[in-house]
């Protein structure tokens, strides 16, 4: 495929300045398509500002697969739910044994991830792939804000009649299409830099109906911003021009993430991309029932995302 010669600018992108310094924060998503691999003018001169690349992990570390493998013992899974769990492996075209190193909840995720495909997006087109990538040809310093540690232990509750519940989820999700629906939706206005749907996201995610739902959103995102925001400024602080790459919806909500840095004392101030009239026509179109999302874990965390197995 040919890479268009000039790329657009999609996200959201917000200009952090304190001490006489500027960093960025840009929210991003965990899947991507070929054609956004050309960065926009604004996002592109915003990396080039910066000395160091700061995402939640770094899917180039050969490092995390290992780190994700179990090393425990995962609950045994209902047969029918087993075999529910090897039919979505199946069609998502994957040998049986591929995601057999991970926790059963880590593969329901994976698979959420990989659907979608028959969006036309692809974790091996991730932002955070793409940004990494460039960081490193240009020799910045690219660092976690997080371990692969922590997310598994966001992402995989420890009780297991919980986890049990969250794979069901998931696979009720991939089965009746829902996930793909909900990740059409999310990114679409993603890419139109849509905050305010964004910020909406518990209504029309359809995961978000019982308690036990919110509280794992919440335990997904906002409980993870205020360390995210603390080491943010600890680099700044460092005397590093920080471009930090984090997943969008953590930019959304009482504890979202420019909120956070206000506190800490940046000036923040969004970075309005020219607005492109036809993509954001196209977020604003009704849904087509039975047409593609991804369940809240998949678009939370990268780590899900760096579970797909070789090609």
């Amino acid at each position: 495929m040919q890479l268009p010669a000039r790329g657009e600018d999609r996200g959201v992108l917000w200009r952090l300045t304190r001490g006489g310094r500027v960093s960025h924060l840009f929210g991003t998503v965990h899947v991507g398509k070929p054609g956004w691999q050309v960065l926009g003018p604004l996002t592109a001169a915003a990396l080039r500002a910066s000395d160091t690349l700061a995402l939640e992990i770094d899917p180039t570390d050969p490092a995390l697969l290992a780190a994700l493998t179990d090393k425990t013992p995962a609950p045994r899974l209902p047969e029918a739910l087993n075999q529910r769990l090897l039919v979505a492996t199946q069609r998502a075209c994957l040998p049986l044994l591929a995601l057999a190193g991970l926790h059963p909840v880590l593969q329901a995720t994976t698979l959420t991830v990989l659907d979608a495909r028959w969006l036309g997006l692809d974790p091996n087109h991730s932002l955070e792939m793409l940004l990494a990538q460039r960081a490193k040809s240009r020799r910045m310093k690219v660092v976690s804000l997080e371990s692969a540690e922590l997310q598994k232990q966001v992402l995989v509750p420890a009780d297991a009649a919980e986890a049990v519940a969250v794979i069901e989820q998931a696979l009720d999700q991939l089965e009746n299409l829902t996930s793909r629906r909900v990740l059409d939706r999310l990114v679409r206005a993603w890419e139109s830099g849509d905050l305010a749907t964004l910020e909406r996201y518990e209504q029309w995610c359809e995961c978000a109906g019982t308690d036990e739902e919110r509280a794992f959103l919440r335990r997904l995102n906002d409980e993870r911003n205020a360390p995210l925001a603390d080491r943010i400024t600890r680099l700044h602080g460092q005397g590093r021009r920080v471009f930090a790459a984090i997943g969008a919806l953590h930019m959304t909500g009482p504890a979202a993430l420019p909120r956070l840095l206000a506190e800490r004392g940046f000036k923040v101030e969004r970075v309005n991309f020219a607005p492109d009239p036809a993509r954001s026509a196209a977020a604003d179109m009704p849904q087509e029932p039975g047409v593609p999302t991804a369940t809240a874990a998949a678009t939370a965390s990268p780590a899900a995302a760096s579970t797909r197995s070789p090609r």
